[in-house]
């Protein structure tokens, strides 16, 4: 994906940037790589600098309030100050790391409605800066999410939403301040006792940590509660088990306790 846009802090005859990404589909704890083409304008400039930002919406609850933000949440300097001559043009290669925790926004080929993914270009000249346009990017599941998105497709759920919301889930260890929630429909043979399935991914290079959410059925005389359940992905071992019976027992399981049977 390709964008170009006259940096209007510096008025009419200033630079212009044009990002250009190799590919711009990538994986948590991968990488995007490409070039920033910087061109100078009527009259020469002095770079401050050139970085790129990895940006999501999120949303964020403050008292009884809601509201949606374009969050920055990983940051790198492609370039360092240099001066900008009339009409020169500088290319600035990057190598971007993208975060372990990086929300995903594709599944099975299948963009998550509700997801927003980008990688901003920023720029500062004579202390103005443009934070420019955001390139899309689309993030995949690792091998090992894919498994457990798969397992619960086998047990008959189904995609509803996605979405980010900043804070952290207690008991689980987390780096970035915010946690994606990718909401299912429930399978045929737990309708009757859920009423959603909220999947939360956190990555590191070592493991994956899951995290379920139950939003359950109200019965006549009962209020609806939710039920979590959190467990850890061996990276190593992960082909070696049945995904969909092991989601299958502890569904099971965490509705039985709770008196609601299927």
């Amino acid at each position: 994906m390709v964008f170009k846009r006259l940096l209007q802090a510096m008025g009419v005859g200033g630079p212009s940037v044009e990002t250009v990404l190799v590919n711009p589909n990538c994986r948590p704890g991968g990488y995007l790589e490409g070039q920033i083409h910087v061109v100078g304008g009527d009259h020469p400039v002095d770079i401050s600098y050139v970085a790129l930002g990895l940006v999501t919406r999120v949303e964020v609850e403050s008292g009884d309030a809601e509201y949606d933000t374009i969050q920055e949440f990983h940051r790198q300097q492609a370039a360092g100050p240099f001066r900008l001559g009339s009409g020169e043009r500088r290319d600035i290669p990057f190598r971007f790391e993208v975060p372990w925790e990086t929300p995903i926004t594709e599944i099975g080929g299948q963009h998550l409605h509700g997801m927003t993914m980008g990688l901003r270009t920023e720029l500062e000249v004579a202390r103005a800066v443009d934070k420019g346009d955001l390139d899309p990017v689309a993030v995949y599941p690792l091998p090992a999410q894919e498994q457990i998105i798969a397992a619960l497709f086998q047990l008959g759920f189904r995609f509803s939403r996605a979405d980010v919301e900043r804070g952290h889930i207690y008991g689980v260890r987390q780096s970035l301040p915010f946690y994606q929630e990718i909401e299912f429909y429930p399978g045929p043979r737990y309708a009757r006792a859920i009423n959603q399935l909220e999947l939360t991914f956190v990555a590191t290079p070592q493991e994956l940590q899951v995290v379920l959410e139950l939003d359950k059925r109200g019965g006549l005389f009962t209020e609806g509660r939710d039920a979590f359940g959190r467990f850890t992905v061996d990276y190593a071992t992960v082909d070696r088990t049945d995904w969909a019976s092991q989601l299958d027992r502890w569904l099971r399981q965490s509705l039985q306790r709770r008196g609601l049977f299927f």
